[in-house]
């Protein structure tokens, strides 16, 4: 079984920036694909970004060139750098893993999720 916790979340001004991590435990996560998801307020979880055991990255059009997905497996940790951020950025931030070395970006491909963080921008 893996654990894994967020942290990093917090207040930001719009144009702002934020570092995401995620520890997971319980076991290595080096040969998962891991990923990030938000859930705003009233609306579903979406994919944000992934990456795949071999460091290939995968991101939402709506962040794509803004936040950086990375990971550092002799921590066991993954991050998400957060650049520019945007009020419409806010929401809770999730980690999640998957026992499978490719990446999606269905909720469903993932096997194991944080708590989540809050990130929230303001204008």
């Amino acid at each position: 079984q893996v654990q894994l916790v967020e942290s990093g979340g917090g207040l930001v001004q719009a144009g702002g920036s934020l570092r995401l991590s995620c520890a997971a435990s319980g076991r290595t996560i080096s040969t998962y694909a891991m990923a990030w998801f938000r859930q705003a307020p009233g609306k579903e979880r979406e994919f944000v970004s992934a990456i795949s055991w071999t460091v290939s990255t995968y991101y939402a059009d709506s962040v794509k060139g803004r936040f950086t997905i990375s990971r550092d497996n002799a921590k066991n940790t993954v991050y998400l750098q957060m650049n520019s951020l945007k009020p419409e950025d806010t929401a809770v931030y999730y980690c999640a893993g998957a026992r499978k070395s490719q990446y999606g970006s269905s909720r469903g491909w993932y096997d194991y999720w944080g708590q989540g963080t809050q990130v929230t921008v303001s204008s």
